[in-house]
């Protein structure tokens, strides 16, 4: 017989609006670093082509968000992926969607760290400073979220809010000259000039730019009415990101015209500095030396987020006893998930020392490789959250509108599915090696971490029958009605 476990600490504190969450899922985004690196898929896919694969990202992801926020009404607890998975595909699967995701939040996480070294460093030497180690401004920003973490949520959503209105200025800025300029060019929406190239890569492409938006239902417990807050954050960040994403690649193509902007993105590929050397042409150096500073701070604002991503998800598997109950703790005056903030940060700093172990290239090889593997595992989630909508509520019959709980979800499944099989199959495009034997660890990654998932969740059903019992039956009290119980014991 096993001996009780402690008590789960008390919830997190229930503080954040929609906008506050909005700041921190679309910081999570990084809107300034995406639209800098653009110039990557008009160089390699349908050039002037690029605002529509944005916008067909956007569409799909505005489907998943229908089911999506359909089904959040009906979850009582935190946990976004591996909640959902777990209410509607079965609890075993639930904890593997739930490594997936830790996995894959860490991944994006120590790419945006490596990528943030890399940006300050080169950012000190364009100002006439002395060359730096990329490690260190990576240790630095390590540090400063591990305190931002440690703190307060109010306090992030507010550096977040700061940093994010700053990023979305300066594109602003540079696409209202571009209009003065040279007025607006609809040619980049001509289904001619949209498959030029190969779409299925763009749309890919320009998916990683929306990652982090569905993390919203991870801040439910911060939340100050979850019900409402939740899904009107998660349309907000959607439509929001993919409407900033369509102009501002719009107007960028514009700039250049659309015959010409691919054969110049091609030149400027390897400096990554098209939209600084169109900040120039345009408004004046000063604009793009703003720039500069401001992809510092927009890098800086994701690691934030993420940091805080990972920690919740820590804090709720520690709540679920999948982790460490220990995780779960709350810090008595800040009601932030410290322990889970703590173990962030010690990650983070190992991740840090393999990398320098190994003497990889902060952007060809940690950025690029890592966050591949990423984008692969993010797009694994949101198949199996897709799916899991489906059959929930095939399952409940909570809801009975066909449009939220089939049509939108299985449209969401099928474009999800398209862009992840081009993102297996284009593995090479994404990491810019045509090592096999990389290119195959990268994409078997997330695979192994929801065996571990697998793994972690049949242990915890034999240590403790019990408790897994009364796991369920939280969930069943969120609302959901005796089917999922019974249906969920025959799938485990």
């Amino acid at each position: 017989m096993t001996s009780p476990s402690p008590s789960p600490g008390p919830r997190l504190s229930g503080r954040l609006g929609p906008v506050a969450i909005v700041f921190m899922v679309v910081a999570a985004a990084a809107p300034l670093t995406v639209v800098m690196a653009s110039p990557i898929g008009i160089a390699l896919t349908n050039g002037g082509g690029i605002p529509a694969n944005y916008l067909l990202a956007g569409v799909i992801l505005l489907l998943f968000a229908v089911g999506f926020t359909t089904m959040a009404h009906h979850m009582k607890d935190a946990g976004a992926f591996y909640t959902f998975v777990g209410a509607g595909l079965g609890r075993h699967l639930g904890s593997a969607a739930a490594f997936l995701a830790l996995f894959t939040y860490l991944a994006i996480q120590t790419a945006i760290y490596a990528y943030l070294g890399f940006s300050v460093s080169a950012l000190i030497q364009t100002f006439g400073g002395p060359a730096t180690s990329w490690w260190l401004w990576t240790l630095i920003a390590i540090a400063v979220a591990a305190w931002l973490g440690f703190r307060d949520i109010d306090l992030s959503a507010k550096v977040l809010g700061v940093l994010l209105v700053l990023e979305v200025l300066v594109i602003v800025v540079l696409s209202a000259a571009v209009v003065i300029r040279n007025g607006v060019s609809f040619d980049s929406f001509k289904p001619s000039v949209v498959t030029s190239g190969p779409l299925g890569l763009g749309v890919m492409m320009a998916f990683g730019g929306y990652s982090g938006f569905e993390s919203t239902a991870i801040f439910r417990d911060e939340a100050r009415d979850p019900q409402r807050t939740i899904p009107r954050a998660t349309y907000a960040a959607v439509i929001g990101i993919g409407v900033f994403y369509t102009l501002a690649t719009w107007l960028l193509v514009c700039a250049w015209g659309t015959g010409q902007v691919q054969g110049i993105a091609l030149d400027h590929l390897a400096a990554a500095d098209l939209v600084q050397v169109t900040a120039v042409d345009y408004v004046g150096q000063w604009l793009s030396d703003t720039i500069g500073v401001l992809i510092c701070t927009s890098l800086f604002a994701c690691a934030i987020s993420f940091h805080n991503v990972v920690a919740r998800y820590l804090h709720s598997l520690g709540r679920s006893r999948l982790l460490p109950i220990r995780l779960s703790a709350t810090h008595p005056v800040h009601r932030s998930p410290y322990r889970a903030s703590l173990l962030v940060t010690g990650i983070s700093l190992a991740l840090l020392a393999l990398w320098m172990g190994l003497g990889w290239d902060p952007l060809t090889q940690v950025f690029t490789w890592i966050s591949s593997t990423g984008a692969i595992g993010i797009l694994g989630l949101f198949v199996l959250a897709s799916a899991s909508v489906v059959v929930f509520f095939a399952r409940t019959r909570l809801d009975r509108r066909v449009w939220n709980t089939v049509i939108a979800p299985i449209l969401a499944l099928i474009g999800l599915a398209i862009v992840g099989w081009t993102a297996i199959s284009n593995i090479s495009a994404l990491t810019g090696s045509t090592d096999s034997g990389l290119n195959a660890v990268l994409i078997a990654a997330p695979v192994v971490a929801l065996l571990v998932g697998l793994a972690v969740a049949a242990y915890v059903r034999r240590r403790n029958e019990a408790h897994w019992l009364d796991l369920r039956f939280e969930t069943r009290e969120a609302g959901l009605v005796g089917q999922i119980t019974e249906t969920e014991g025959a799938t485990a």
